[in-house]
């Protein structure tokens, strides 16, 4: 065999699960279709939406908070070019980066369309139609997901959009319709929102963000309505039609009644469906079940020397859960036996305030018949977030009511994004609510609002409320 792993798709399952079987000492290649590595997140996904996020969350700052802060500017002109120009160079850096870290592992990466001949041998299609084999002892399928269309509205890429255009966008809209409340929908709705635009989002759900705990979305709604955001909860698209530099949507609701929006873009953000386009399962007799990829619970396809991770399976599309798979592949690989609690693979929405959440939801555990309580402490009465004036959000602590385990930590606020990975660590060590509220947490801190939530949730006892 020419290699002991090839890894097809660069993006951060792949990557890493490349740099992984590297550094446990087996010779490795990746396959990437694309000249620059990083698939989606990297290129089109995670890093430029945060880029953006950033560009726009200064800007809002700058017409907004600058001036009670003692700041005194002019007003201040959105320069969308520049913004996009500068959400290249942080894409370039990064995977200019991955690319860095290819070679440093010694890891061989081809470029091209990686397709399946048999279960060891792989042809790479180069763009230009050239070909060439390779052949490996096992095979990690990383080839990610795709924006899902609506059906009776494809993307057009000018005016019917997915989020790859909407970071690319020339100008800023007038009225940008979003398509979806979720995560993707709600991060860019934000950003045009910020920079000037009317954004309305119609979201088939009764709430935005509809996977994550149902008081981070009904805060979520009341923060992003002050950039001027609109809501149309629970209706349903029945049509999108483009008409040069318009954009007509209509949508019911359960009542059916109609309604009709017009905008000059519109974004859809209904989700993200696995890509397999081009693999050549059928080749080692793979079939998909609902687009993804069927593995066990060590990744493995029913082909032995097959795996795959990431979006092309079970579980959330997101970039960190792919690359814990990754390691997770490389490490079995190498003999070792190690686990993923998925239950503790936690979620971010980054808007401003950003959402973080971990572990059950509230409607989770009332499906499933636990008993539990609720500790919650609001942003407003942190002396942190009052100097910053980041009064919007709120830490919501779940514990089992009898053992007082914490079952989910769920933040809506200022730095939510890091301070998530605290609620993790206490969950993957089983603590209690109590177990954090004894901890000394410093002040003045976005932090101290969790350890305020684990005293409400022990014994309905804040100390600052």
């Amino acid at each position: 065999m020419d290699y002991q792993v090839i890894v097809i798709g660069s993006g951060p399952g792949g990557y890493v699960a490349a740099i992984r079987c590297a550094q446990l000492g087996m010779k490795t290649a990746i396959i990437e279709k694309y000249p620059t590595l990083g698939g989606t997140c990297l290129n089109v996904g995670c890093i430029p939406s945060k880029a953006l996020l950033d560009s726009s969350e200064h800007f809002y700052n700058a017409g907004h908070t600058f001036e009670e802060h003692g700041i005194e500017i002019s007003k201040p002109k959105a320069n969308i070019a520049q913004m996009i120009k500068r959400k290249a160079g942080v894409v370039k850096a990064n995977v200019d980066g991955i690319a860095f870290l290819m070679k440093k592992n010694k890891i061989d990466v081809h470029t091209g369309v990686g397709s399946f001949v048999d279960k060891n041998t792989i042809k790479i299609t180069s763009s230009d139609g050239k070909t060439k084999t390779i052949t490996g002892e096992k095979i990690i399928i990383a080839t990610g997901s795709k924006p899902t269309p609506l059906p009776f509205a494809p993307f057009d890429k000018k005016r019917i959009i997915s989020s790859t255009e909407a970071l690319e966008l020339k100008e800023i809209p007038k009225h940008l319709i979003v398509v979806g409340g979720g995560v993707i929908g709600m991060e860019l709705g934000s950003v045009y929102a910020r920079i000037g635009s009317k954004v309305t989002v119609v979201e088939f759900l009764d709430s935005i963000i509809p996977t994550m705990d149902g008081t981070m979305g009904k805060e979520l709604q009341k923060a992003t309505k002050k950039l001027g955001m609109d809501f149309y909860l629970g209706h349903k698209v029945t049509a999108i039609e483009s008409k040069g530099k318009e954009v007509i949507l209509k949508a019911e609701d359960k009542a059916s009644k109609q309604i009709e929006l017009k905008g000059d873009y519109c974004l859809v953000s209904i989700g993200r469906k696995p890509y397999t386009d081009g693999l050549g399962l059928d080749k080692v007799g793979i079939e998909t079940e609902r687009g993804m990829i069927p593995v066990d619970n060590h990744l493995k396809t029913k082909v032995d020397n097959i795996y795959a991770i990431g979006d092309v399976v079970r579980g959330a599309m997101l970039a960190h859960k792919a690359e814990e798979e990754g390691v997770m592949v490389a490490e079995q690989l190498a003999g070792q036996k190690p686990h993923i609690n998925y239950l503790l693979i936690p979620g971010v929405v980054y808007t401003w305030p950003e959402v973080a959440s971990v572990g059950y939801t509230e409607e989770q555990l009332k499906k499933d018949g636990k008993a539990y309580k609720v500790g919650s402490f609001p942003y407003k009465a942190l002396g942190r977030a009052r100097a910053s004036m980041d009064l919007d959000g709120l830490v919501k602590i779940l514990a089992d009511k009898s053992t007082d385990e914490i079952l989910g930590v769920h933040i809506i606020g200022a730095r939510a994004a890091d301070m998530i990975a605290a609620g993790v660590v206490a969950m993957e060590y089983r603590a209690s609510a109590e177990d954090v509220a004894r901890m000394s947490h410093a002040h003045p801190t976005y932090m101290e609002a969790v350890k305020e939530a684990c005293l409400a949730a022990t014994a309905n006892r804040p100390l600052h409320m």
